[in-house]
């Protein structure tokens, strides 16, 4: 069944497709031909995010974005896994599934472990690397208003009941208040409206593996020990630089990993630096690709 786009139609015009995973269905957006981008989101938000690149970038490529499993129009199963390790399972599943090749990764947020991930795990697949505000690598920096977030029983209300995390992030994730309309407000909530709804923006939360006893930690340190495949490979690093959760700190660790990577650095930006500087984005995205 279609989710409603009420209120927010304009912003994101574009047609919902599914892929089965077993009985949970797969939300994704497949707009434009041409070489594929694949758009992988973070927390807590969901492809709505990617609208402005996509709409700018569609009439030269095939732009891929998908909604992790609890998250935007993805199925929101009460009883799953939601670790790292089984939303990459389920990007991988969707590349194969969908025959997809010579890919440019995209990705923000959870969506640089994700996406990174499945690319250690199908590198004949990916081609180029866009990473926006993430990491990909173990780091026990963990901002206290997250960090909050964690507490058991109160971090349970606090995301699941008043929906602070997302609300949260309309205001502090930007600089660029006056871009937060009421159109583009509702898109980034509508997919997070009740408690049932709300429940991998808590697991994600409750997903970051800051020590070696949590379950995330190994999955994370695998995939650290994979990304130097990838040292050879066209990367991008698109950074707001204002971001109080993905510092500037994780940037320089990212070019020290990938030296010969391509940096762009915008200082008046936040974490969702797609809403701050998209216009600015896409002419460096188009200059990167044409390389």
């Amino acid at each position: 069944m279609e989710q409603s786009r009420r209120g927010f139609e304009n912003e994101y015009p574009f047609r919902s497709n599914f892929l089965d995973l077993g009985g949970i269905r797969y939300h994704y957006i497949d707009e434009g031909q041409g070489p594929t981008l694949l758009f992988v989101h973070g927390n807590p938000t969901w492809s709505f995010a990617w609208r402005n690149l996509i709409k700018a970038l569609s009439p030269n490529f095939r732009c891929v974005a998908v909604d992790h499993i609890g998250c935007g129009f993805s199925d929101k199963p009460q009883d799953y896994s939601y670790r790292l390790e089984q939303h990459t399972r389920n990007l991988a599943k969707f590349v194969e599934s969908l025959d997809l090749r010579h890919v440019t990764l995209l990705a923000h947020d959870w969506g640089g472990a994700i996406g990174m991930g499945a690319a250690a795990a199908l590198p004949d697949k990916f081609q180029r690397f866009v990473l926006f505000n993430t990491a990909a690598f173990r780091s026990k920096r963990i901002p206290l208003r997250i960090a909050v977030c964690r507490i058991p029983v109160f971090g349970t209300l606090v995301l699941r009941g008043l929906n602070a995390f997302s609300r949260a992030a309309l205001t502090m994730a930007v600089c660029r208040h006056d871009r937060m309309t009421p159109a583009v407000r509702a898109g980034f909530l509508a997919p997070y409206d009740s408690w049932a709804n709300r429940v991998a923006v808590q697991r994600f939360v409750q997903d970051i593996p800051l020590r070696p006893s949590h379950p995330s930690y190994d999955t994370l340190f695998r995939l650290e020990e994979a990304l130097p495949q990838f040292r050879q490979s066209p990367m991008l690093f698109v950074w707001g630089e204002r971001d109080w959760c993905f510092t500037t700190q994780f940037l320089d660790e990212f070019i020290q990993r990938f030296p010969q990577a391509d940096v762009f650095r915008i200082a008046d930006a936040g974490h969702y630096v797609f809403e701050d500087a998209h216009e600015r984005i896409v002419p460096r995205l188009r200059e990167f690709l044409a390389k």
